[in-house]
């Protein structure tokens, strides 16, 4: 074990480099539950007065790695260094062609016409695959993919060419489908959950950043996107009774070492247990145990980890790692629900009725 570490901090003055990361990272995965390897990392954290790391500030987790390995990919756990570049300088210079000026619209658009959503301008997937460059989010199971579905489970999949109808726990919906109702209105549509936020975090789109605040009593994970606030108590309470059910689940932490744990129940049954993408969800939350872990392994990079446990979807639990860097400044997305744009789609629906 001691070799193993002082092999993967030499390269880095004791920092961790992509590779060395993804080698102790493997190394500590076991079947049923994962225990990353860099809380045995030397690096030595800020501490607040209490003695305790100090997580604050804000993190950005956007990446180019996706959650699930892809399929062609299935056999190869890291990209090398050659694939990482090219993976890389492929969504710069996509970036570029995407958000290179286009020319001025000619005619007017028809009264009623469609306008679009939009471009790739303000969408932000990042630039950079993950430190270690692993080829998915997802270490536990081994393949790197969301594990099969209990029988009897479907995954919910939002279609852009038809109305599913009613209430559906994916994180977005179709512009246009499903006007009788706001409740036919995705649930980021409505600002009620980010389709990024979680929990867990989920990489998508953009205002991929949260901000961590730190006392010795709680801490607080405030999510940029749809700006909603998790309150983590520290002082080891019960969580609440089963009957009482919140949108962002109810979480409790505790230490251990330098990882803070957060723990949630008491997801609601109007989200799902997971969302794969902002398209998909399976389950729903009344059976999901999340586990998360927060921990410093350098001066800009926070690891996160998650744990999804629902047997009741799931075949069994998987486990994802994220890398989040230091970001800057925090921006209010002043999303709220019955925004305009929300009671205008249903307005306009009527009117056209």
């Amino acid at each position: 074990m001691a070799l193993l570490l002082d092999f993967c901090c030499r390269s880095r003055g004791g920092k961790m480099s992509r590779r060395s990361l993804t080698i102790v990272s493997i190394f500590f995965v076991f079947a049923g539950s994962v225990s990353l390897a860099i809380a045995q990392t030397s690096f030595e954290p800020p501490r607040l007065p209490d003695g305790k790391p100090d997580l604050q500030g804000v993190w950005d987790f956007r990446t180019l790695t996706p959650l699930e390995r892809p399929e062609d990919l299935s056999d190869k756990a890291i990209l090398g260094d050659e694939e990482t570049a090219e993976i890389e300088a492929n969504s710069v210079a996509r970036s570029a062609e995407l958000n290179a000026p286009s020319t001025d619209r000619s005619e007017l658009l028809p009264a009623g016409g469609n306008v679009g959503a939009y471009n790739h301008y303000w969408v932000d997937q990042g630039a950079q695959v993950v430190d270690d460059q692993r080829t998915s989010l997802i270490v536990d199971p081994s393949d790197g993919r969301v594990p099969p579905l209990q029988p009897g489970i479907e995954m919910q999949v939002l279609s852009l060419a038809e109305d599913l109808g009613g209430p559906l726990p994916v994180r977005v919906r179709a512009a246009g489908r499903g006007t009788d109702s706001y409740e036919d209105r995705g649930l980021g549509e409505r600002c009620l959950v980010g389709f990024n936020s979680g929990p867990p975090i989920v990489p998508a789109g953009y205002n991929q950043n949260i901000q961590l605040f730190q006392t010795s009593d709680y801490v607080v994970i405030l999510h940029e996107m749809v700006h909603d606030a998790r309150i983590v108590p520290l002082d080891g309470r019960d969580h609440l009774p089963g009957g009482i059910r919140q949108w962002l689940g109810d979480s409790r932490g505790y230490w251990e070492g330098d990882t803070l744990v957060v723990e949630s129940t008491n997801f609601t049954d109007k989200t799902a247990s997971f969302n794969p993408s902002i398209a998909k969800a399976a389950g729903n939350g009344t059976t999901l145990h999340l586990t998360e872990r927060f921990q410093l392994v350098g001066d800009d990079t926070l690891l996160y980890e998650y744990t999804v446990d629902d047997l009741t979807t799931f075949t069994q639990p998987f486990t994802a790692v994220l890398p989040m860097k230091r970001g800057l400044d925090l921006f209010e997305f002043a999303c709220h629900e019955g925004n305009y744009g929300l009671y205008n789609i249903l307005s306009g629906a009527r009117a056209q009725e």
